[in-house]
């Protein structure tokens, strides 16, 4: 039996270290490190996730993502999970991800020698 998109996400998501998960609005799930949303869940209907606005710029006119639905100004964008809907919201959680945990990782230790 195939996985639903949501349970391929969220299995995939939650193996990365500090994501924690919870409810969110409108019965969204929603994925978490610290204190920041990476992004949330609708069900397998559809992702959204929160980027600065330049970036959802940039992956709106690439095609990677849409505007978010409510919210088409913000820095949010929105993946319908349909058919590389996905794939397309996995390479955008990681991404966020990527973004929040090198902006919270604290500064290398300088080496003595």
């Amino acid at each position: 039996m195939s996985r639903s998109p949501f349970q391929t996400i969220a299995d995939e998501v939650t193996t990365w270290p500090g994501i924690t998960t919870g409810p969110g609005r409108f019965g969204a799930t929603t994925f978490s490190y610290g204190t920041r949303e990476v992004g949330h869940l609708h069900g397998s209907s559809h992702a959204d996730l929160p980027f600065p606005t330049k970036l959802r710029h940039e992956l709106v006119a690439e095609g990677r993502a849409e505007a978010h639905h409510f919210l088409p100004e913000s820095g949010w964008v929105t993946v319908r999970l349909g058919g590389e809907g996905v794939a397309r919201a996995l390479d955008l959680f990681r991404l966020n991800y990527d973004l929040i945990v090198r902006k919270k990782q604290p500064p290398e230790p300088m080496q003595e020698g």
